[in-house]
């Protein structure tokens, strides 16, 4: 675990990418999925980010944590775009202009509240995903439709193509939101919180669902997360932040860091022990 005692420390990086990379055979090739350099946000005229630095290798999970308020949504933000930066610099894939790399984005934000009078359908809702991509126009709905039933079929959720999505639970309307940015094929995907609004007997099914996205698909996926149980299981690195990174490491480092966990007040179940990679 690297402690950062200064927004500008970049000590540690060395081991970062050891940790991140057990063995050369597997190490990503290419820039790094997400280079973040003392990113600053002044949000209101309060500090909410004071320098970030992290960076995200191709193809892993990596957990941010961090207490309510820290800034972990307003750094999600920043990495689409939807929040200006006041200092510092952010690249995606190595592209500076974010809205080129964006198409290669995929994000499912913490909830999304609807209306109950709210009456477009899932698959409705899918295919203006659909119809914002380039060659929608040539497609045949029938080809439409394979997409999107593809899509739900891989969460998991094909049978609610016809149902409005105000109706939809909290889980199944964040497992939507997931096959909604899975549509256009990402290669990042940023996920905040998503199992707010879920049971809690279906949290681990959901992030076990995550995994195996991230496998499959040979995603980089960046999981803004309270349970650290989760982070033990499935996180190949995590970020923790309160304005700054003011630590990261291995999960299995952050999560015995009793004054980590204190000073986070982050919930950690009781039997993550047991839990093996």
């Amino acid at each position: 675990m690297h402690r950062h005692d200064h927004p500008h420390d970049h000590a540690g990086h060395a081991h970062h990418e050891q940790g991140l990379r057990p063995d050369s055979a597997s190490a990503p090739v290419g820039p790094p999925a997400i280079q973040v350099r003392d990113a600053r946000v002044n949000l209101g005229g309060l500090p909410i980010l004071r320098g970030v630095n992290l960076e995200v290798p191709a193809g892993r999970i990596v957990a941010l944590i961090g207490p309510n308020g820290s800034g972990k949504t307003t750094l999600l933000r920043a990495l689409l775009g939807l929040q200006k930066i006041s200092g510092g610099e952010i690249s995606l894939f190595g592209e500076k202009d974010l809205k080129k790399a964006l198409p290669r984005v995929g994000y499912v934000p913490q909830r999304l509240n609807l209306e109950r009078s709210f009456s477009l359908s899932v698959r409705e809702f899918l295919s203006l995903r659909l119809s914002s991509t380039r060659h929608w126009f040539w497609q045949t709905r029938q080809r439409n439709d394979e997409l999107i039933r593809g899509s739900l079929a891989e969460i998991g959720v094909e049978s609610l193509l016809e149902k409005p999505l105000a109706t939809l639970s909290g889980g199944q309307l964040q497992r939507v939101l997931i096959a909604f940015s899975l549509l256009c094929k990402p290669e990042l995907l940023l996920l905040d919180e998503p199992t707010a609004g879920v049971d809690a007997p279906g949290e681990d099914t959901f992030y076990d669902l995550i995994a195996g996205i991230q496998k499959r698909h040979h995603l980089t996926v960046v999981l803004v997360s309270h349970d650290l149980s989760m982070v033990y299981r499935h996180a190949a690195w995590v970020y923790a932040l309160n304005g700054v990174i003011c630590c990261e490491g291995p999960p299995d480092e952050i999560m015995n860091a009793e004054s980590l966990k204190q000073a986070f007040g982050i919930h950690v179940s009781p039997y993550h022990h047991h839990h093996v990679h």
